[in-house]
C-alpha cells in the first residue's frame, strides 16, 4: 500500500508542477529538481533511495525507445561526423580529463576509481537533452544534435565505467578496451537491426491497434535484455530498434496503429521523464548523510565536488573548441560542416545531465574508498548541470542571436508538404476512377483533399481584415455541431432508447471526427522587412522558379477581381510574369489560379506582409 501511494503521489505532483509550470512558462524539469530537493529535507516527505537497476533497466530503456521514436534516420545520416565525435571521442575525452582532476583532489582514490566517476559523468542524458532542451526553445539543429549524441553516448559511457570497475581489481590492457568496446557496439547494433526486422515483420501483419500498442511497450525490452545478455549495449540495440521502427513505420503500421502509438509514447515519456527529475531531486539528504560519515572534512568534500563539476562543464567546451579549430583549418569539406563559434558555444554549454549519471554512479563497489563522495560528486554534477546550465540556456542563446524554431518556416514547409502529398492523392484518383463511380462521390473526394491543402496554405499570410479564415470557420462551426450531437447521443443512451454498443459506436464516431479537426495555431504577424521564403531555395530543380524574378516586392493592395465581383479574399497572390495580383485558393474567386489557365504565366508569389516565397502553378513546386 505504500509503495501504491508513493508512486500516486509522485505522479500527482508531477501534474500539479507540469500544469503550473505550462501556465507560467517555467521549464517543467528544472522546477520539478528544485520541488524534489526542497521536498526531501521535509519530515513528512519518506526517504527515497533508486536502485541503479530500477533506473538502468527500468526507466532507461522506453525512455530512449521513446526519443529514438521521435528522432530522424535522415538527420543521423547527415550528422553522423558530429555525432560520432560528440557521442564517442569526447565520453571518452571527458572520462580522462575528470578522472585526472579528480585523482588529483582526491589522492587517496585510486586512478581506476576516479575514471570510473569520469565514464559516469561524462555522458549528457537523452531525458535531460529532450525534457530541457525542446522546452528552452534551442534552435532545432542543436536540439536534434544534443538528442543524437545522448542517444548514443550512454553505450560508450558504460563501457568506459565496465573497464575502469574492472580495472579496480584487475589489469586491464589497451586491447582489453578495444575488445569490450567491440563487442558493446558491434553487438548492440547487431542484434538493434535483427529485433527491428523481427517486430517490424510480426507488426506488418498487426491490424488490431491494441496488439500493436502492446507489441510497441514490450519492444525497448526485447532490444535490451538480449543485447545485455550477451555483454553488447543495451542502449544501442534499443536505439537502432527505434529509429528503425519510425522509419518503417508508415509502411508496416495501420494509421490507427500510428496514432494510438505516438499518443501513448506521448504519455509515457511525460510521466518518466518528469518523475526521473523529482526522483533526482529526492536523493539528497541521503548522499549528504553518506557522505558526511567518509570520514572527509567537509571543505573536502565540497572542493571535490566542485572541481569535478567544473572539470565536466570545461571538458565540454575544450573538446568541441578544439574540433572547431581543426575543421576550421582543415579540408574544404571540413571547413564546410565547421560550427560558428556562436553554434559551438551553445552545444558547449548545454551539456545537461540526468538519472543515468546518478544511476551509474550506484553502480560503484562498495569498496571503492570514499564511494559515498564520489556518488555526491556525481550527483552534484546533474545538479548543477541541470539548474546552472539549464536556467542560463536561455539568455546564452538570445546573447547569441540563434532563433529558436520558427513557426513561420515550419508552416511554409508544411503547405508545401501537404500540397506535394495532395497533388499526389488526386493523381491517384484520376488513374483509379473507372466512370462508374457516382460523380457526387469522385467531387466529395476531391473537395476534401482540395480543402486540407487549403487549410496548411492559410496558416500563412493574414486574412483581409483579419477575418476568419474558412478552415477557422468552417472548424468553430463544425465543433459546434459535434457538441449538439454528443448531446443528443447521450440523451438517447440516458433514456434507454440505444444500447451501450450502439451508443459506444456512435461516440466513437464522433470523437474521431472531431479529433480530426484541424487544431492551427494563428501565426503572429510577419515582420513585412523579413521575406519569408523556402528553406530549399539554393537546391530549387523548377526551371520556372529559377528563371523568375525574386519574391520581393511591393505588397498588393486588393484582388482587383474580388473588388469587382463583391467578393472577399482570404490571401493575395502576385504573378511574377505580368504583376497580376489575385487571390489565393481558398478565396470563393481562386482569381491567381484562374489567371494562370488564362495566361499560362507559371510563378506567382505571395502578397503578404513578411512572405517573398513563390509558387510554379505548373511543376507545382515552392521556392
Amino acid at each position: 500500500m505504500e509503495v501504491a501511494v508513493g508512486l500516486v503521489t509522485l505522479v500527482c505532483v508531477v501534474g500539479l508542477v507540469a500544469a503550473l509550470c505550462r501556465r507560467t512558462g517555467w521549464p517543467t524539469p528544472l522546477v520539478l529538481l528544485v520541488v524534489g530537493v526542497v521536498g526531501s529535507f521535509l519530515p513528512c516527505v519518506p526517504h527515497v533511495e533508486i536502485e541503479p537497476e530500477v533506473v538502468l533497466i527500468g526507466l532507461l530503456p522506453p525512455l530512449l525507445y521513446a526519443t529514438a521514436l521521435r528522432a530522424s534516420l535522415f538527420d543521423f545520416r547527415q550528422n553522423k561526423v558530429a555525432t560520432l565525435l560528440m557521442s564517442v571521442l569526447l565520453v571518452v575525452f571527458t572520462t580522462v580529463a575528470v578522472g585526472l582532476v579528480t585523482w588529483w583532489v582526491l589522492p587517496a582514490v585510486s586512478l581506476a576509481a576516479a575514471l570510473a566517476l569520469g565514464a559516469v559523468v561524462a555522458p549528457p542524458d537523452a531525458i535531460a537533452a529532450t525534457a530541457v532542451g525542446r522546452r528552452l526553445g534551442l534552435p532545432r539543429r542543436i536540439t536534434t544534435l544534443l538528442e543524437e549524441e545522448s542517444l548514443v553516448n550512454d553505450a560508450t559511457a558504460l563501457v568506459a565505467l565496465g573497464v575502469a570497475v574492472s580495472a579496480l581489481t584487475a589489469v586491464v590492457t589497451p586491447f582489453d578496451v578495444g575488445v569490450s568496446f567491440l563487442i558493446a557496439a558491434g553487438g548492440g547494433i547487431a542484434i538493434g537491426v535483427v529485433v527491428a526486422l523481427l517486430l517490424a515483420a510480426v507488426r506488418k501483419r498487426i491490424t488490431d491497434p491494441v496488439l500493436d500498442t502492446l507489441l510497441s511497450f514490450v519492444a525497448p525490452y526485447l532490444a535490451f535484455l538480449p543485447a545485455e545478455a550477451v555483454h553488447a549495449s543495451g542502449v544501442l540495440s534499443v536505439v537502432i530498434t527505434g529509429l528503425f521502427l519510425a522509419y518503417r513505420s508508415p509502411t508496416v503500421q495501420t494509421a490507427s496503429s500510428r496514432v494510438a502509438e505516438a499518443t501513448n509514447w506521448r504519455s509515457i515519456a511525460f510521466v518518466l521523464e518528469n518523475v526521473v527529475f523529482l526522483l533526482i531531486g529526492l536523493q539528497l539528504p541521503a548522499l549528504l548523510a553518506a557522505a558526511g560519515d567518509s570520514g572527509l572534512a567537509a571543505p573536502t568534500i565540497a572542493a571535490v565536488c566542485l572541481a569535478v563539476l567544473v572539470a565536466t562543464i570545461a571538458a565540454r567546451f575544450v573538446f568541441v573548441f578544439a574540433c572547431v579549430l581543426v575543421f576550421s583549418l582543415g579540408s574544404a569539406g571540413m571547413r564546410r560542416i565547421a560550427w560558428p563559434a556562436d553554434v559551438a558555444t551553445v552545444v558547449s554549454w548545454a551539456g545537461m545531465r540526468g538519472v543515468v549519471t546518478l544511476a551509474a554512479a550506484l553502480v560503484l563497489p562498495e569498496e571503492t574508498p570514499h564511494r559515498e563522495v564520489l556518488v555526491l560528486a556525481a550527483f552534484v554534477v546533474v545538479l548543477g548541470t541541470l539548474l546552472v546550465q539549464g536556467l542560463t540556456l536561455p539568455w546564452l542563446v538570445r546573447r547569441m542571436k540563434l532563433p529558436a524554431p520558427d513557426p513561420a518556416d515550419d508552416a511554409l514547409l508544411s503547405a508545401e508538404l501537404t500540397e506535394t502529398s495532395t497533388r499526389a492523392g488526386l493523381r491517384r484518383l484520376e488513374e483509379i476512377v473507372t466512370g462508374d463511380e457516382p460523380e457526387s462521390v469522385i467531387r466529395a473526394l476531391r473537395e476534401r483533399a482540395s480543402t486540407r491543402s487549403n487549410t496548411a496554405w492559410e496558416r500563412l499570410g493574414r486574412p483581409h481584415t483579419d477575418l476568419e479564415t474558412p478552415s477557422g470557420i468552417y472548424t468553430r462551426l463544425r465543433r459546434q455541431m459535434l457538441a449538439a450531437e454528443r448531446e443528443a447521443i447521450v440523451r438517447a443512451r440516458d433514456a434507454g432508447e440505444a444500447n451501450e454498443d450502439v451508443v459506444h459506436t456512435a461516440l466513437k464516431h464522433v470523437d474521431v471526427e472531431e479529433s480530426m479537426l484541424e487544431h492551427v495555431t494563428e501565426l503572429d504577424p510577419l515582420d513585412p522587412d523579413r521575406n519569408l521564403v523556402a528553406q530549399r531555395a539554393e537546391e530549387q530543380h523548377c526551371e520556372h522558379l529559377r528563371g523568375a524574378p525574386s519574391g520581393a516586392g511591393e505588397l498588393p493592395q486588393a484582388c482587383v477581381d474580388c473588388l469587382r465581383e463583391g467578393t472577399t479574399w482570404v490571401h493575395l497572390r502576385v504573378c511574377l510574369t505580368c504583376g497580376h495580383v489575385g487571390c489565393c485558393d481558398s478565396s470563393d474567386g481562386r482569381h491567381a489560379r484562374a489567371h494562370f489557365h488564362d495566361e499560362r504565366h507559371p510563378v506567382v508569389r505571395s502578397g503578404e506582409p513578411g512572405e517573398a516565397w513563390r509558387w510554379c502553378w505548373v511543376d507545382e513546386e515552392v521556392g
